[in-house]
């Protein structure tokens, strides 16, 4: 874990992974205690509200005939549907009325776990002149991961917020293997107490 203390920067985003009604208990595709991140995210989202940074969520936003459904081949059952309840928000999670929404896995037939593929996650964060993004959500041994390992591709400091994520474990340990090949990437692990509280003004 980090020692150094983390002051949210004027050059930080919060990236937020598919923390949609699907992936949470009772969804189509549930990751298991995924609905245990949104608390967590939400205070990390009150912090960068209070310094005045962006908070971007990413979502699946499939077609009814998506490929990666067990229908048309995939691995999945189907989830996510585009204009569906289950490819919704959590209306747990306290999302700013001006966070940035990254659809993924639009098209029937390519896939995309990570919300770079596909997407113009990267301009935005360039035309905003991000450099340093913050990232949690669902689920860690895939879209989480994925997420992860495009943004350190792509040149940001990447800080992996590891009390707001939760894995599927298709095999029991999927989770821990991802969080494990993150770090060996470059990721920074940290936790809410890793982070100084910005003031009103940020």
């Amino acid at each position: 874990m980090s020692k150094a203390k983390v002051k949210i920067e004027k050059s930080d985003a919060l990236i937020i992974v598919d923390v949609q009604n699907d992936f949470l208990p009772g969804g189509a595709l549930e990751v298991p205690g995924g609905n245990i991140v949104i608390p967590v995210l939400n205070k990390y989202i009150d912090l960068f509200c209070r310094a005045d940074r962006p908070v971007i969520a990413t979502r699946d936003w499939h077609p009814p005939d998506h490929c990666s459904f067990v229908d048309s081949g995939g691995q999945w059952p189907p989830h996510c549907i585009r204009e569906t309840p289950g490819a919704e928000f959590s209306p747990n999670l306290k999302l700013p009325d001006n966070t940035i929404i990254i659809s993924k896995a639009t098209s029937q037939g390519k896939d995309a776990y990570s919300g770079f593929e596909g997407t113009n996650l990267n301009e935005i964060l360039k035309k905003n002149k991000i450099r340093r993004v913050f990232v949690g959500g669902l689920a860690t041994d895939y879209c989480v991961l994925n997420t992860v390992i495009d943004a350190l591709k792509y040149g940001y400091t990447t800080l992996l917020l590891v009390d707001a994520i939760r894995a599927v474990n298709v095999n029991p340990d999927d989770g821990e293997k991802a969080v494990e090949k993150m770090i060996e990437n470059g990721a920074l692990a940290i936790r809410l107490e890793d982070i100084i509280t910005p003031n009103t003004h940020g």
